[in-house]
């Protein structure tokens, strides 16, 4: 049996600095650290984390007062960032550099006057945060008919932005609809579409052309793992989401010759090596990695934590390999 990696693969620097955070609050603080929901959709990276002292909550009224508070790399909404600071407690602020970036953007343009159209899932982390952290009309939608639903004058200024866990090619048609539905569009640039996104899809894309079944390593509740089945299925290769070897079963791999496997921007190499072992048990493997982007970019931690020296243990531990990245930049 042949495997094939797709290249890039699993953690993205907003991850990678997420994982990080909680590492040296740790180191810093010690245990307890409280983490406003999943720092990262990954239960091994979930986890792993709880094992160190990490303590995982969906509300911040189960955190203690004066505690050290996490919030995940997903982002969290104005409202729950009052909370926090009216109860007292001691908040390290993990939202990926380039969520921050879609809420800046999403305030600016409301500043402008604009009514600001959000492409995203319902429900999402993500989502929520950015619903939350935008003062103003803010409007979801999720796909074209969505568009053509909105309640507008087609004369209303409109603004865009998206989930960061959605691709250029995933938001290109709501896109279009919105520039047939209304006269006065503006929106980000294809330069602020999140870069591990696009960067995985385009992977995934080449690893169709050549293997006959496809492996998403990465979690059901990970959007952009979820969004990587999808396009493996359109493309018209079985395409099976799993969160390690032990989900594979035997009837997928039937007259199969290539595997290919990705894994999602929240999944560590370490599951990914765990399926590569799986597949050995089965058949002899020999395995290559396809050609592909180059990620180079690392995302600075806060200030108060730059000083910890220790952290990156499941960094070391979940093997980062292709994802650990050399430029650091201070957004």
């Amino acid at each position: 049996m042949k495997v094939i990696l797709a290249k890039p693969r699993g953690f993205c620097a907003g991850v990678v600095r997420a994982i990080e955070i909680v590492e040296r609050a740790l180191d810093k603080y010690g245990p307890p650290v409280y983490v406003r929901h999943e720092i990262v959709h990954n239960k091994w990276v979930v986890d792993a984390l709880k094992a160190r002292g990490a303590r995982f909550v969906e509300d911040l009224s189960e955190v203690p007062p004066n505690a050290i508070t996490i919030f995940s790399a997903h982002g969290v909404s104005k409202a729950v960032e009052n909370e926090a600071k009216a109860r007292g407690l001691r908040v390290i602020n993990a939202t990926c550099p380039l969520v921050s970036k879609v809420h800046a953007q999403g305030r600016h343009y409301v500043r402008q006057g604009r009514t600001v159209v959000l492409i995203g899932h319902a429900g999402h982390p993500e989502v929520e945060g950015t619903l939350g952290q935008i003062p103003g009309p803010v409007m979801l939608v999720q796909t074209e008919a969505d568009v053509e639903a909105l309640d507008l004058p087609a004369d209303t200024p409109i603004a865009y932005v998206t989930q960061t866990t959605l691709s250029v090619d995933d938001t290109r048609g709501i896109i279009a609809a919105l520039y047939r539905r209304f006269t006065d569009v503006i929106g980000p640039g294809t330069e602020d579409i999140c870069y591990a996104t696009q960067n995985r899809q385009t992977a995934l894309l080449e690893l169709t052309k050549l293997a006959d079944v496809i492996f998403v390593v990465g979690a059901r509740n990970s959007s952009n793992s979820n969004r990587l089945c999808e396009i493996g299925a359109e493309a018209g290769k079985p395409t099976h989401l799993i969160a390690n070897g032990g989900e594979i079963r035997p009837e997928w791999l039937e007259n199969v010759e290539v595997v290919g496997i990705t894994a999602g921007a929240s999944a560590p190499e370490i599951m990914v090596k765990d399926v590569i072992d799986t597949l050995r048990r089965l058949a002899p493997v020999e395995v290559a990695t396809l050609p592909g982007a180059e990620e180079n970019i690392r995302f600075r931690v806060p200030f108060e934590l730059l000083d910890v020296a220790g952290a990156d243990k499941i960094s070391k531990d979940g093997d980062l390999g292709h994802s650990t990245h050399s430029e650091t930049v201070g957004w």
